[in-house]
């Protein structure tokens, strides 16, 4: 079977990209591997640049990617730190690999002579000279924070060590026009609900396929979601418009283990799968936008913001810890912006 892959930076993070025609059988073994994600608008699916998947796909290794015996046994430490701690496996992971990169940057020192100006060499000469973005350049610093509160003998001032300066994105977000179009574009039934609970409720991508049946709360009127980022259990209002669709699509499908289920039974639904149907969704209503899953829980905090409702209750419905996560809303916001006359008009 063939397949062609390669290093790539993937929204400036360094992973590595393997294409292939479709095919299930390809698809299911890629998906074995840890964190294998599907990019629908790049057409590649892209895993961690770590030593094992170069060595899978047989890439050259770089220097970069062997820290010393140290360093190495350090980073297995560091992951038994991690999972005393019940920090998820993405995390400990993202974090090891993080660690791991820093210290094979270091590799010819003794973890306890490294010092903040290594830090600093570390971001200029491997950070930024390769690109990679402020938000990988903020995970790495994570991890070093993280690595060294447990180091007994450091150099290391923790409180020193500096965080990129953030990037200012905008959330993409949907007119209600848009959602509604998209929403009622398929006919079939299971996925016309799942997109729907996804704006209806604000819900990550994982947040819907991890829902079981009795996470829907009709006498209430809430949808319960449990340990979901950082490990914390929310409810969200549940709508009368959706319980509705959910009773008719109960009927049909008698989901038992997950609330959506794959093709067999007390399956989960595919990630990859869920992405196929919004990008069909989309590709019926005709819009011209790369959408993605995520700009509907935008458009979803976004739409609740201009119809009124208090931030605070955006924070805690969205389940951010912080509100600076939430405040971002009120710049897409076009509530206030569009009573605003430009002096154009007076011209």
């Amino acid at each position: 079977m063939n397949y062609k892959a390669k290093t790539i930076l993937h929204k400036g993070t360094p992973r590595i990209a393997v294409y292939f025609e479709k095919n299930t059988t390809l698809i299911t073994r890629i998906k074995t591997f840890e964190d294998a994600r599907w990019s629908a608008s790049n057409k590649y699916w892209h895993l961690p640049d770590t030593e094992g998947n170069r060595l899978h796909f047989k890439l050259p290794l770089a220097h970069t990617l062997v820290p010393n015996t140290e360093g190495i046994a350090s980073i297995e430490t560091f992951k038994r730190y991690l999972l005393s701690k019940r920090y998820s496996l993405n995390t400990i992971n993202t974090y090891s690999e993080a660690l791991k990169s820093f210290l094979t940057f270091c590799n010819t020192k003794a973890v306890k002579d490294i010092t903040n100006e290594d830090v600093i060499a570390y971001n200029n000469d491997f950070i930024l000279k390769n690109k990679f973005s402020s938000s990988y350049q903020n995970q790495i610093v994570n991890a070093i924070k993280l690595f060294f509160k447990i180091v007994k003998e450091t150099s290391i001032e923790i409180n020193k060590i500096h965080r990129p300066k953030r990037e200012k994105v905008l959330p993409n977000v949907l007119s209600k026009d848009e959602v509604k179009a998209i929403l009622s574009a398929h006919t079939n039934l299971k996925h016309k609900v799942m997109l729907s609970m996804i704006y209806s409720c604000g819900l990550r991508r994982s947040e819907l396929l991890n829902l079981k049946p009795n996470d829907i709360d009709s006498k209430r009127n809430v949808v319960i979601i449990r340990q979901s980022k950082g490990k914390k259990d929310r409810i969200t209002p549940l709508s009368s418009k959706i319980l509705e669709l959910l009773r008719i699509y109960y009927k049909e499908y008698s989901p038992k283990t997950y609330l959506f289920e794959g093709q067999q039974k007390n399956t989960q639904y595919s990630t990859r799968s869920l992405e196929e149907v919004l990008k069909k969704s989309v590709r019926l209503a005709k819009i011209n936008k790369p959408v993605t899953l995520h700009w509907l829980r935008h458009s979803y905090a976004t739409h609740l913001l201009e119809s009124g409702t208090d931030l605070r209750y955006i924070q805690e419905l969205l389940g951010h810890n912080s509100s600076k996560t939430t405040e971002i809303y009120t710049h897409v916001s076009t509530k206030n912006i569009q009573q605003i006359k430009s002096p154009f008009d007076d011209l």
